[in-house]
């Protein structure tokens, strides 16, 4: 899988979504491209045309920090799209070959992560990798996401879920933000591991089979995911706002701890207390059902 296509729609959408009056340039007539000319995308970053020209067309081999960081100004990248594009320059400089192509080793969970994890019994907790797989979770996270864990078509992959799965539009009380967010950190990864083959099989199925993924893959913007809230319809306890937090692990498996929580006394609080009673008497491998939605403390008993 070379990078050149991605580095070049990449480089073409910042650059197209830049006004001249952004950029502090004149305008003079009528402009036939929606952002900045390449030329003055060129000036600005402190390179010639033809220089420009190339990176555009995706041989980010052998360009330098200073090049890129120039680059980066220019087109007023923010922090995720700098890292985004330093990603896409390695990964251009990588040697081609049986290695770089190899299978990635799937990361496996730590027992001590486990026992973490596993030691948060009134908090959703599970492990997730950047490919938006969930490789762990406590009883309590397995009953929070129990209609993705039902469908055995997920393989427990935050993404497949939010795309192929009817029930994530209800779930995802904000399910827009959340697709924007799982495509963006789904092309963040691609820039940093372009051989990825399970990553491109999984871009590859999401892109065939969803529009809406297709779409917003096709707008090269990326994320990473911090903490955040969420806001959330579960089946059985109905609404919840939760606040997330995504702890990544400090080595080279790529590997973070995500962690919902709510303040105590709030409703949503006293939710994750009832869903816990329903994940403790019902067992943590036994998924909610998730085509009735139960009134908020009912049916729990």
């Amino acid at each position: 899988m070379d990078n050149r296509d991605a580095v070049s729609a990449f480089l073409r959408s910042r650059r197209d979504r830049i006004t001249p009056e952004q950029a502090g340039l004149p305008t003079y007539g009528q402009r036939r491209v929606p952002g900045l000319r390449r030329g003055e995308i060129a000036a600005l970053a402190g390179v010639s045309v033809e220089y420009y020209t190339r990176l555009e067309r995706g041989n980010l081999r052998g360009v330098s920090d200073g090049v890129l960081d120039s680059l980066a100004h220019a087109l007023r990248l923010d922090d995720t799209e700098r890292m985004y594009l330093y990603d896409l320059a390695r990964a251009a400089g990588t040697v081609s070959g049986a290695r770089a192509r190899q299978r990635a080793v799937r990361p496996t969970v730590r027992p001590s992560v486990t026992r973490i994890v596993e030691g948060m019994p009134e908090l959703p907790a599970y492990v997730m990798n950047n490919r938006l797989d969930t490789l762990a979770a406590n009883p309590l996270g397995r009953a929070l996401y129990s209609e993705m864990y039902a469908d055995p078509a997920c393989g427990g992959n935050v993404a497949r879920f939010a795309f192929l799965n009817p029930a994530a539009r209800r779930f995802y009380t904000d399910w827009e933000r959340m697709a924007r967010f799982a495509v963006g950190a789904l092309r963040v990864e691609a820039g940093r591991k372009p051989y990825d083959r399970e990553l491109t099989n999984l871009i590859g199925e999401l892109s065939t089979r969803s529009d809406p993924f297709r779409v917003l893959w096709g707008s090269h913007d990326v994320h990473v995911f911090r903490d955040s809230r969420k806001r959330l319809n579960h089946p059985l306890v109905g609404d919840l706002e939760l606040d997330q937090e995504t702890l990544a692990l400090p080595d080279e498996s790529g590997l973070s701890v995500v962690v919902y929580s709510s303040p105590p006394g709030t409703p949503a609080a006293d939710a994750l207390k009832l869903l816990a009673t329903w994940s403790a008497t019902t067992g943590q491998e036994q998924d909610a059902p998730s085509t009735v939605v139960t009134p908020r403390g009912e049916g729990l008993g």
